[in-house]
C-alpha cells in the first residue's frame, strides 16, 4: 500500500514538473508554416520547375558525347589438298590470322531550328515556375487564415466552456435553495424534479462542450503536422489585437466593393498564377504548331581509329554536317496535337474567367457576412444586460412566492444563450475580419515564418 501511494505522488510530482508547453495562435501558425502537408507538398514542387527551367534552357545547347569501342577477332583456315614443289608433294598448312582495332570519336548535335518549339519550352517552364511559386505563397496564406479559424474555434469554445460551467454551477445552486425551500414548506416537490432535470441538461451541455474542445484541439494539432497524441495549453482569452478588431468599424475601411476587387486581382497570388498558367497553355499551343515547321540541325564528329595502340593516329576523320528535316506527313498526329493544345488553353482561359468571378462572390459574400456581423455584435451585447435583469427579475419573483421556477429555468436558457450567442458575434466578427484580408490576398504570413518550430516534439 505505501508502495502504491509513494508511486501516485512520484506521478503527481512528475506531471507539475512538466508542464504543458503554451501553443500560441502566432506559435501555431509558424509551425503550420513549416509542417502543414500542403506546405511541404507545393515547397517540393518548386524543385522540379527548376529542373524544367534548365532543361528549356539546355535546349539551346550543342549536345556532345564520346563514343569509345574495341574490337578482336582470329581467323583459322584449315589446309586443305597439296602442292607439288620440285616434284615432290607438300601438304597444304591451315592459316590463323588475328586482328584487333580500337576506334574512339567525339560527336555533338546542335539543333538550329525547330520550329521555335525551344524557345516556346523555355516561356512555359518559366512560367509554370512562377505560377508554382505564387501558389506556394497563396498556400502561405491560406494555411495562417486557417490556423487562425482553428485556434479561434478552441478560444471560443473555450469561452463557451466557461459559460456552460457557469450554467452548471448556477443550477447547483439553485437546486440547493430549491430543497432547502421544498423542506420549509415553500417549495413543491415538482419543482424539485424540475430543477433536477435542468440541472441534468447543463451537466450534458457541458459534457458536450468538454468534447467539443478536445475534438478542436486535435483538429488544429493534425493541421499542423504534429502529433495529435501531444498535450498542449491554448490562450482561452482574446489577445489585444482582437479586442481592437472587435472595437473597430472596420467596414469603413472597405466601403467600395469594386475597389475591393481590383485590389484582389492585383494582389491575389492564386489568381496570379491562373494568368500564368493561361500564358503556359498558349506556350503549349505554340510548341505543338512547331510540329508543322521543318528543322535544322548541325552535327560534327571527330573519330580516331587504329589496330595498335601505340600508334592512336593512324586514322583521324573530322567532319561536319547540316541535316534538314521537313515533315510532309505524319498521320494528322501534330493536328492532333495541336487541338489538344488548343482545348487546354480555353479550358485554361475558362478557369482565370471563373476565378476572377469566384473573387468578386467571395468579396461580395464575406463583405455582406462583415456588415451583418457587425449589427450582430452590437445587438448581442445589448441583449446580454436585457438578459441578465430579466433574470435578476424572475428570480426575486419565485423567492417572493409570486412566480413560477418554470419562468426562472426560461429565463435563465435565455441568458446563457445571449452569452452564447454573443460568443458566436465576437468570433464570427473576428474570423470574417481575417477572412476578409485573406480574400483581398494581403493577410500577411512573413512575420509567422521567422516563428521557431519549436511545437515539433
Amino acid at each position: 500500500m505505501r508502495s502504491l501511494i509513494i508511486i501516485f505522488f512520484l506521478i503527481i510530482l512528475t506531471a507539475q514538473s512538466f508542464p504543458q508547453e503554451k501553443l500560441t495562435l502566432e506559435k501555431a501558425i509558424g509551425i503550420a508554416l513549416h509542417k502543414n502537408s500542403g506546405y511541404l507538398k507545393s515547397s517540393s514542387q518548386i524543385e522540379g520547375y527548376e529542373s524544367s527551367v534548365q532543361a528549356a534552357y539546355g535546349n539551346f545547347l550543342p549536345t556532345l558525347g564520346l563514343n569509345a569501342g574495341w574490337d578482336w577477332s582470329r581467323s583459322e583456315v584449315e589446309g586443305t589438298g597439296t602442292i607439288v614443289i620440285n616434284g615432290i608433294p607438300i601438304p597444304r598448312l591451315g592459316t590463323t590470322s588475328t586482328t584487333r582495332s580500337y576506334r574512339g570519336s567525339v560527336y555533338t548535335d546542335w539543333t538550329l531550328f525547330d520550329g521555335l518549339a525551344n524557345f516556346a519550352t523555355l516561356s512555359q517552364s518559366e512560367n509554370n515556375l512562377e505560377s508554382a511559386q505564387f501558389t506556394l505563397e497563396r498556400v502561405k496564406q491560406d494555411i495562417v487564415f486557417q490556423t487562425m479559424s482553428f485556434y479561434y474555434d478552441i478560444v471560443y469554445t473555450e469561452q463557451l466552456l466557461g459559460v456552460k460551467e457557469d450554467d452548471l454551477k448556477w443550477n447547483e445552486k439553485n437546486l440547493e435553495t430549491i430543497r432547502e425551500r421544498n423542506r420549509l414548506g415553500a417549495a413543491t416537490l415538482a419543482d424539485v424534479y424540475q430543477q433536477e432535470v435542468a440541472k441534468g441538461n447543463a451537466e450534458l451541455e457541458l459534457i458536450r462542450t468538454e468534447n467539443q474542445l478536445e475534438t478542436a484541439k486535435k483538429d488544429l494539432l493534425f493541421f499542423l503536422g504534429i502529433d495529435v497524441l501531444e498535450e498542449y495549453s491554448f490562450s482561452d482569452s482574446l489577445t489585444l489585437t482582437e479586442e481592437e478588431i472587435l472595437n473597430t468599424n472596420l467596414l469603413q475601411d472597405y466601403d467600395n466593393i469594386t475597389e475591393l476587387v481590383t485590389q484582389a486581382l492585383n494582389q491575389r497570388y492564386d489568381y496570379k498564377s491562373a494568368q500564368l498558367n493561361f500564358e503556359s497553355s498558349r506556350n503549349g499551343v505554340s510548341i505543338a504548331e512547331s510540329g508543322h515547321w521543318p528543322s535544322l540541325t548541325a552535327n560534327g564528329s571527330y573519330s580516331l581509329y587504329t589496330d595498335d595502340l601505340s600508334n592512336l593516329n593512324q586514322s583521324k576523320t573530322l567532319g561536319f554536317g547540316l541535316s534538314l528535316n521537313f515533315p510532309l506527313f505524319l498521320g494528322w498526329s501534330v493536328s492532333n496535337r495541336v487541338q489538344l493544345a488548343e482545348v487546354q488553353a480555353k479550358i485554361s482561359e475558362v478557369e482565370l474567367n471563373d476565378l476572377e468571378r469566384d473573387i468578386n462572390r467571395q468579396i461580395k459574400t464575406t463583405f455582406i457576412n462583415l456588415q451583418a456581423a457587425q449589427k450582430g455584435l452590437l445587438v448581442s451585447e445589448n441583449n446580454i444586460e436585457a438578459a441578465r435583469e430579466n433574470l435578476k427579475i424572475e428570480e426575486e419573483k419565485y423567492t417572493l412566492g409570486s412566480g413560477k421556477l418554470l419562468d426562472v429555468l426560461i429565463v435563465n436558457s435565455r441568458y446563457t444563450t445571449a452569452l452564447t450567442d454573443l460568443l458566436n458575434a465576437q468570433f464570427g466578427y473576428i474570423v470574417l475580419s481575417q477572412q476578409l484580408k485573406y480574400h483581398l490576398g494581403v493577410l500577411d504570413y512573413k512575420n509567422y515564418e521567422q516563428q521557431n518550430s519549436t511545437g515539433d516534439k
